[in-house]
């Protein structure tokens, strides 16, 4: 892991903290699974102010390229779930796929639970669209 730890920016933590405390009630085991592993990893992320972000953190907006150890690749937008719209490749950060990027940078290597199964995956390439969130809008 190229910084240790995850890494999110502190209104986005706030954030993540408020949407795992609401998603708790679901019922779908691998969706439970990664919430769970979600906050676990947030316990001992390195929480930073804005403009100690470093570029290459998968954060909200940021448009995200992994590929799997399996060989396919995906290009998504990790967005809040009142944004995500899988037409248009904007995932949810309370989806499988949306918590296990967040907070992790360009090379790092993520082990995590889907519904078909334990996959490896690369963080090939970030890229930063408006990172600039107001949490108050968003609630």
């Amino acid at each position: 892991m190229k910084y240790g730890t995850i890494t999110i920016e502190k209104k986005e933590y706030v954030m993540l903290k408020r949407f795992l405390h609401l998603s708790g009630y679901h019922r779908d085991i691998t969706f439970k699974k990664s919430i769970k592993k979600l906050s676990e990893e947030l316990s001992f992320a390195k929480i930073c102010d804005h403009e100690e972000m470093p570029v290459d953190v998968i954060r909200f907006n940021s448009v995200v390229t992994i590929t799997a150890n399996n060989g396919w690749t995906k290009e998504f937008q990790l967005v809040t779930p009142k944004d995500s719209d899988l037409k248009n490749n904007k995932v949810s950060i309370l989806t499988p796929m949306g918590a296990a990027v967040i907070g992790y940078a360009e090379g790092d290597t993520i082990l995590w639970e889907f519904p078909t199964g334990e996959q490896q995956l690369t963080v090939s390439r970030v890229e930063q669209k408006n990172s600039q969130i107001d949490i108050n809008v968003l609630l």
